[in-house]
């Protein structure tokens, strides 16, 4: 450590210090020799001390959450395509292109990693995923002000993200088109069948 590397912490604002902390976590996961995903090693990495780390996430389950969640929501806003099925279908198209990134990988294996082990660690996670379901939420208020009756979140969740997840943590690719489509007809029924009211 160089003198001069104290003197460069304290000058780091509040932004640039979650900034480069995050970026040290999309290293150290990208890392080939399987780096230790520790709060010591993403201190290093970032070259912040790690009591900042663990004085703002607490510890290494709600940072990954935080950087899985931060990262997923510089996404564009959910796009309005003036349909609950066609905003589904968008959604998830983005979705199945970001699971085909590296990055999108990286991101998949951090929320495995941010599994939580105790119920102060679970309750911290989940606030950090309410962030994210919130774009779901939007395209469901959307629907419903358009007249339209979507499905609960939990459904979408259960039939629209979830097979999403298990593809990306089990390094199954999704098929190479018409995907989005079977997955929204799943949830939604055949766009030639209407839905009850």
């Amino acid at each position: 450590m160089t003198p001069e590397q104290p003197a460069q912490r304290l000058r780091k604002s509040t932004r640039q210090v979650r900034s480069a902390v995050h970026q040290a976590v999309i290293d150290l996961l990208s890392d080939p020799g399987g780096a230790d995903l520790t709060i010591p090693a993403v201190a290093r990495r970032a070259g912040v001390n790690h009591t900042s780390i663990h004085r703002r996430w607490g510890g290494r389950e709600a940072l990954l959450a935080d950087v899985v969640v931060t990262r997923l929501e510089r996404d564009s806003p959910p796009a309005d395509t003036g349909t609950l099925r066609g905003d589904l279908r968008a959604w998830v198209e983005a979705g199945v292109a970001g699971i085909r990134t590296p990055e999108g990988r990286l991101l998949i294996r951090a929320a495995a990693l941010s599994m939580p082990g105790s119920a102060t660690a679970q309750g911290e996670r989940a606030r950090q995923f309410e962030r994210r379901t919130a774009a779901i939420e939007r395209i469901r208020d959307r629907a419903t002000a358009r007249g339209e009756v979507p499905p609960p979140l939990d459904q979408i969740l259960d039939q629209l993200v979830a097979p999403l997840y298990l593809r990306a943590v089990f390094g199954i690719e999704p098929p190479a088109s018409g995907y989005p489509d079977l997955l929204v007809d799943r949830l939604l029924g055949s766009p030639d069948t209407p839905r009850p009211a």
